[in-house]
């Protein structure tokens, strides 16, 4: 039997319990889980790269003991679906949280299925506490003072946290 790998591609900027979420949930269906840690530093990232394989490959620790599943943290740059290919992963896994996500997966899809139809993305809607939570709103809320602690889980929080008080501006 073929083993199942597929790939949860993101920034991670920083790793969130939306994430974590879709990361549990997702390591159930397969064998291998492949985190993809996005270079893509034209997001300006608050965490370097290494840094964010680093807090992603902690968080996920738990999840792996608990189900049973390899799940690998990996950067990665590039066309996706080549990535997906290169480590084998026949799944590409995208968490959504809102209609808009759907916009934009949607398109994503089509393209990625024209690219290599041997490749699928499975959706997985973010659970219903962890809807609303983007890395992008984690770190505004964090940046000007909000309580993240409901949002990451806590070496990241800590990690957040040390990381704003220690860069200017």
């Amino acid at each position: 039997m073929t083993e199942r790998i597929a790939l949860y591609p993101g920034t991670f900027d920083p790793v969130t319990n939306g994430h974590l979420d879709v990361i549990g949930r997702a390591a159930r269906l397969v064998d291998r889980l492949v985190v993809g840690v996005a270079i893509n530093i034209g997001k300006g990232p608050l965490f370097d790269l290494d840094e964010r394989v680093d807090l992603v490959s902690t968080e996920v620790a738990p999840i792996a003991a608990r189900t049973g599943t390899i799940i690998e943290v990996r950067p990665f740059e590039g066309l996706l679906v080549q990535y997906a290919k290169d480590i084998g992963a026949r799944m590409i896994v995208r968490g959504l949280r809102a209609v808009s996500d759907f916009d934009y997966e949607f398109q994503m899809v089509g393209m990625n299925r024209r690219l290599d139809q041997e490749i699928e993305t499975v959706f997985l809607m973010a659970s219903e506490t962890n809807q609303f939570i983007a890395s992008r709103l984690v770190k505004e809320i964090a940046k000007l003072g909000g309580d993240i602690s409901s949002f990451v889980p806590k070496t990241t929080l800590g990690r957040t946290l040390a990381k704003l008080r220690a860069t200017p501006g």
